[in-house]
């Protein structure tokens, strides 16, 4: 199941990078949903403490989760109650309003 939400995640996500015809530049940082990849098995199984890569990537893409968060496409992943657990692990800020 948890292979199955990746493998639908990625898809998700490459599809709306692609054709979105544009991507999103926030403070330099190119949003792209697919680097939160190494997050999924933090996410998915909450005993399981975010790696290293996660947290790089978590900070790395903070400036776009509010663009993820309102994307109706990522939406469904990004208000998973283990998301702002994980960011809180990493020392990332979780916006509580976007």
């Amino acid at each position: 199941m948890k292979r199955v939400s990746f493998v639908i995640l990625c898809a998700v996500a490459l599809a709306v990078v692609v054709f979105s015809g544009e991507t999103c530049m926030v403070e330099a940082v190119t949003c792209n949903p697919i680097e939160l990849s190494p997050c999924l098995a933090a996410i998915m199984t909450p005993s399981q403490p975010p790696s290293a890569a996660c947290c790089s990537k978590l900070k790395e893409q903070q400036p776009c989760f509010c663009g993820y968060i309102k994307d109706p496409t990522l939406k469904q992943y990004m208000n998973n109650p283990n998301v702002p657990k994980v960011a809180s692990s990493c020392g990332v800020a979780y916006p509580p309003k976007c």
